[in-house]
């Protein structure tokens, strides 16, 4: 069973976006998080960590149930986040990684508009 996984660095994931990449971050926030802070970006899906645990793997849309699509996992910290990827990652993804201090990371180092909280 796995109990590992990676974390991406804010910084990372702004070079991805800025590059281009195709990848997802899965926002696992609950929906009134998303008034305080928000990444707009149409690579940002949300999907609330209180869904997946009602739902497991149904709570997801087919395009990320490919065990192969590259995902990461965001919160506001970095504990649901990590608490996801790991669950992920035992349930047959392969290519998913945890926003290393969440929303809030990402808001103080690279784009303050998004928010805090």
């Amino acid at each position: 069973m796995t109990t590992e996984f990676t974390e991406i660095t804010s910084a990372q994931v702004a070079n991805k976006m800025l590059a281009g990449q195709k990848f997802t971050i899965l926002d696992v926030r609950e929906p009134w998080e998303l008034d305080l802070a928000k990444i707009t970006d149409e690579r940002v899906l949300n999907l609330p960590m209180s869904l997946i645990g009602r739902t497991y793997k149904e709570a997801f849309p087919p395009e990320l149930r490919d065990p192969q699509t590259e995902i990461v996992v965001m919160c506001h910290h970095g504990v649901r986040s990590a608490n996801v990827t790991m669950w992920m990652l035992q349930n047959g993804w392969q290519n998913v990684t945890s926003l290393q201090g969440g929303i809030d990371a990402y808001a103080d180092e690279i784009d303050p508009t998004v928010g805090t909280y």
